[in-house]
């Protein structure tokens, strides 16, 4: 379990991941510089985006600037981004992956993701995420919101296996069976939307815990990932909510609070089920 917003865990391949992260999507490409120099210079060190966000150019931005404020090096900061559907051809991944570069103002990515795994789409799109990590360009692949027949035809022709999966995951939805099938592969959970998009701030179960701990409910949610083991993006383009969502070291739930938040379980989601929709 983390300690802190500089720790980080290893990847299978030996790669460092630090365990909370900003996330930026649904963050206006204007908006992303400040957002991200704000998470940096309060502690960051993940910055996940993504081809479809539309923002590579401001989080490089803000990248840029962030490092220097805060007077560290590329080295110090790790940066996630995704190859959107309608890329998932080899030769368009190859392309996609030198545009989000370009757009971002780095020479490498610490981690690429697929996406989505579309409708029979993502096998080529695999073996391009290969040979880019091969080159260096990628210093580890992976995927975003592969079920597990997905992740079973995967690892059925992957040379190089996949080293995170990104997921919808928050107290609604808390993705039992699949965390337990990645957690054999050595396969590391990371939830996109922790929060539900917000919907989740006013149930009555986490508000009362939120209020033993004179914590923000947000904070709650958040500490039960990091108490899991599960690595965490967070979206805010507000100073306030940045700062305030990173401030999860000082307290701890107890088991039996962990347990009324798992149990809230509906199996809910806020975003598409990769099963039904294509995207592309």
């Amino acid at each position: 379990m983390i300690q802190s917003l500089q720790d980080s865990v290893e990847l299978a391949n030996g790669t460092k991941i630090p365990g909370f992260g900003l996330g930026v999507f649904q963050v206006a490409n204007q908006d992303a510089s400040e957002a991200v120099k704000e998470a940096i210079t309060t502690g960051y060190r993940l910055i996940d985006t993504a081809q479809i966000y539309g923002n590579e150019e401001g989080t490089g931005e803000g990248i840029k600037k962030g490092l220097k404020a805060a007077s560290l090096e590329r080295k110090d900061l790790f940066v996630t981004s995704k190859v959107w559907n309608n890329h998932l051809s080899y030769e368009d991944t190859i392309q996609a992956l030198n545009e989000s570069l370009e757009k971002l103002g780095l020479d490498y990515l610490d981690l690429y993701l697929i996406h989505w795994p579309g409708k029979d789409a993502f096998r080529t799109s695999y073996k391009a995420l290969e040979d880019l990590y091969r080159q260096g360009k990628i210093k580890a692949i992976g995927v975003s919101n592969f079920q597990k027949h997905h992740l079973e035809e995967l690892l059925n022709f992957a040379t190089i296996k996949p080293v995170l999966n990104q997921i919808e995951l928050h107290p609604k939805l808390i993705q039992k069976e699949l965390r337990a099938f990645c957690k054999e592969r050595d396969i590391r959970i990371q939830a996109w939307s922790p929060l539900m998009q917000g919907q989740i701030l006013s149930d009555p179960v986490l508000e009362n815990i939120a209020q033993t701990h004179q914590r923000s409910v947000a904070q709650i949610v958040l500490r039960w990932d990091i108490q899991q083991d599960i690595l965490v993006v967070s979206k805010s383009a507000k100073p306030e909510r940045i700062k305030s969502n990173a401030q999860l070291f000082d307290f701890e739930l107890t088991q039996e609070e962990l347990s009324q938040i798992t149990a809230l379980n509906e199996n809910l989601r806020v975003g598409p089920d990769p099963d039904q929709f294509d995207f592309v």
